[in-house]
């Protein structure tokens, strides 16, 4: 029964990073292997307990070079007393204390790349490069594998392409009943008789809210647009987009809902969803959840939403950042027949269960994890 050891910062972000962490240890666990996660705070316990991992609250969230050294020897005595057999990190911090930990034990060390990190001077290209360093390298997407190939040199025979995954246990839309679709639009007071146009993500201008704002003053039908998701308060933008709001006159076109605890609701209740990040995302879930759910899509041309949205069959790909093409994708959309809408939502559904499952997902991390271990684990 082999042993995995996960390290990442923390387990309550809600993000990919995080989600994977979660999935990949009930993947674990169901496999009859045992699960660690590693992470700052006591606060995750519970988390990783309910996926039935154990949990062991380590100072690997803050970068501080002054202990650094006391972190790798926690590290490296929890790997040689829970027998671990291979540790995996997510992070580029943690990775940085669990390569030199798991060396030390004398343990495989694979690492997961979830971003495209920026390589603004040659020190930040080093300390991102430590994400390089695992037995194998996972990629969430393709646009990701082609990042670590071509700025940091790693060889293709290192790196494994293991798109991130939807659980279609949950995004199905035979289980969503009207009732949960009602309770959303009371919520947020969604108005009768208007289409619905969904903007699922943090509040910040990177994620392309201004370029929808600037979309919906070309298209001549009125519609509800809702902003699902909190502030972001790395990046802000939740005062510009309510500036734009207030300034394009459209305090009763568009609402912002704060965080949504149902977004396979959320999914059914729009008649579109939009994904207009203006920065390449990694891999992009909401474009996948929206299309398991049947929901038409529009997404901004690059990173992994190229991989997940097939132009013109399960959605549609604008230029990042161009307002008017946006437009013009937005009435297309919402000007489908019943019977081309319902093509494409088939079109995109099947194209999420080819392709971006949760099943697949874990079952390719946990083959990536057999390749690396040694032949008695």
């Amino acid at each position: 029964m082999p042993t995995v050891l996960q390290v990442l910062p923390r387990l309550d972000g809600g993000g990919g990073v995080e989600r994977g962490t979660l999935d990949i240890s009930r993947a674990l666990n169901a496999a009859g292997w045992r699960s660690i996660i590693a992470s700052a705070g006591e606060a995750d316990r519970a988390a990783a307990a309910e996926t039935g991992a154990k949990h062991a609250a380590l100072p690997v969230a803050r970068r501080n070079p002054l202990r650094a050294p006391g972190a790798i020897r926690r590290l490296a005595r929890l790997i040689a007393e829970e027998k671990v057999d291979l540790v995996h990190a997510r992070s580029r911090w943690p990775a940085w204390l669990a390569y030199y930990a798991a060396k030390r034990a004398g343990q495989p060390f694979v690492t997961t790349f979830h971003g495209a990190y920026s390589t603004g001077w040659s020190g930040k290209r080093r300390y991102n490069a430590i994400m390089t360093r695992g037995a194998r390298v996972i990629a969430i997407s393709k646009f990701i594998a082609r990042h670590i190939a071509e700025t940091y040199g790693v060889e293709p025979g290192r790196i494994r392409t293991i798109p991130r995954g939807v659980d279609l246990a949950h995004f199905d839309p035979a289980r969503v009943d009207a009732g949960r679709i009602a309770a959303l639009r009371d919520a947020w007071q969604v108005p009768d008789g208007r289409p619905v146009i969904v903007l699922p993500g943090r509040l910040t201008t990177l994620k392309g809210h201004l370029t929808l704002l600037d979309a919906l003053t070309r298209v001549e039908e009125s519609v509800c647009c809702l902003l699902v998701g909190p502030s972001d308060p790395r990046h802000g933008g939740r005062a510009r987009i309510e500036q734009r709001i207030k300034a394009l006159g459209a305090d009763h076109t568009v609402l912002l809902t704060g965080p949504c605890r149902d977004m396979a609701a959320a999914y059914m209740l729009a008649d579109l969803v939009i994904s207009p990040s203006l920065r390449p995302e990694a891999f992009g879930r909401v474009p996948a959840e929206a299309q398991a759910m049947g929901s038409p899509v529009i997404a901004a041309a690059h990173g992994g939403a190229l991989e997940t949205v097939s132009d013109g069959e399960t959605g549609w790909l604008v230029p990042p950042g161009d307002a008017d093409a946006l437009a013009d994708a937005i009435r297309e959309a919402l000007h489908l027949s019943p019977a081309e809408r319902a093509q494409m939502a088939a079109a995109g559904q099947a194209h999420v269960r080819r392709n971006f499952t949760l099943e697949g997902m874990c079952n390719a991390t946990l083959d990536v994890y057999r390749e690396v271990l040694p032949a008695s684990s």
